[in-house]
């Protein structure tokens, strides 16, 4: 409902009981794409006094908030009049909370038969351990997808959140959203998504699955093409004790790497009995320059080759200064781009919002609240 909004969800407003992690990625992304998200925070959260200075996490830009207590009866009708006039609706509840806080699917879409209704969970809405606490490393777990990866004594690694949580989560939950807006365009009626963090990394590794079935991948993990276990696909240490990476999986690519390296007699690309005395002789080359020597020497060839950045300076990159890959905000730090790019209809980072509720007053008045209406709630404490 915004009039700022950019990008092509531009006119798509969502209703997020805010949650953590994996469900403000997924309004992150849908606001990047001009989604006009309100996230509902509890009023508890409310602070006594606004905070000095701008807001920069990447949690809270592009957002409005607005600060019900949804406890109180008339705090809950002032959160059913808003999804009136939503397109979405998400919350990241264990099963059934919402439904007894009195927002669960039945209510909101008898509200508003158009509505997409998001649910994030880890689990799923079944299953046997519906109900269970969990996190990103154990929705992780149980599919494969840390059991696979690691290095050849076979210890699996936490992959720091992103399958589990960001993208087998969130990202899957804002793709769900999309395609439920899609679809209610020409039914005219939304439906209920059951966004499962475990289901999403199923689903990511999908192509994994099928290569074990067919043998090309194994459960003897660092062997593996595609786990480090190929010479031509792996992360190698430099003279100056950093990294590079070089992955030339067709013949061309591979060659290219050989002469580049200066390699001569190097065994078939593809015998894997030849593939640890291979990978030694990479290494042992790679440990003669620096990772900024080899960035000079291989940056932009076809020889597949990217050194390895931390977090923290992955900014300077020459390729990511180029694309504009990092944003400057308010107060000099750096948040992400949106992505992907549009052609018409570009995404955009919009501000941050100041803090939990400082938007409750402007939402409610443009959902039709009078200054009465809300000097009311206020005083019941159904807002904050």
């Amino acid at each position: 409902m915004s009039t700022q909004s950019l990008g092509p969800l531009a006119g798509v407003t969502v209703i997020e009981l805010a949650g953590l992690g994996a469900l403000p990625f997924a309004t992150l992304k849908l606001a990047d794409l001009g989604a006009d998200v309100i996230r509902v925070h509890r009023a508890s959260e409310v602070p006594a006094e606004p905070p000095a200075g701008p807001r920069a996490s990447e949690w809270d830009r592009g957002r409005r908030s607005l600060a019900l207590d949804l406890k109180h009866p008339d705090g809950i009708d002032t959160l059913l009049r808003l999804v009136e006039r939503a397109d979405v609706f998400c919350e990241a509840f264990r099963p059934g909370v919402a439904e007894r806080l009195g927002v669960g699917p039945e209510v909101v879409t008898a509200r508003n038969p158009r509505i997409v209704y998001g649910r994030l969970t880890g689990w799923g809405q079944d299953g046997p351990l519906a109900h269970s606490a969990g996190h990103s490393l154990n929705y992780e777990s149980i599919t494969g997808a840390i059991g696979s990866i690691g290095g050849q004594d076979g210890r699996p690694v936490p992959l720091l959140q992103v399958i589990g949580d960001f993208a087998g989560g969130g990202l899957m939950l804002a793709f769900g959203i999309a395609c439920a807006l899609f679809e209610a365009q020409r039914s005219g009626r939304g439906q209920v998504i059951d966004a499962a963090m475990v289901d999403g990394v199923m689903s990511l590794f999908s192509p994994f699955y099928g290569m074990a079935a067919s043998g090309m991948h194994t459960e003897r993990i660092g062997t593996n093409l595609f786990d480090g276990g190929a010479p031509f696909y792996g992360v190698y240490e430099t003279a100056d004790d950093r990294w590079i990476t070089l992955a030339p999986i067709e013949p061309q690519f591979f060659a290219q790497m050989l002469e580049a390296l200066e390699i001569h007699d190097a065994p078939a690309q593809w015998d894997t009995a030849q593939w640890p005395a291979l990978r030694d002789r990479i290494a042992a080359v790679v440990r003669t320059r620096t990772r900024d020597d080899w960035e000079a020497r291989l940056a932009g060839t076809d020889v597949c080759f990217a050194p390895v950045y931390r977090f923290g300076e992955a900014h300077e990159h020459p390729h990511n200064v180029a694309r504009g890959a990092f944003l400057t905000t308010a107060d000099g730090g750096r948040q992400v781009a949106p992505a992907p790019r549009f052609s018409r209809t570009p995404g955009a980072a919009r501000p941050a919002y100041a803090y939990p509720g400082c938007d409750t007053d402007s939402v409610l008045a443009e959902f039709g609240f009078t200054t009465e209406a809300i000097a009311a709630l206020r005083a019941s404490g159904a807002v904050a």
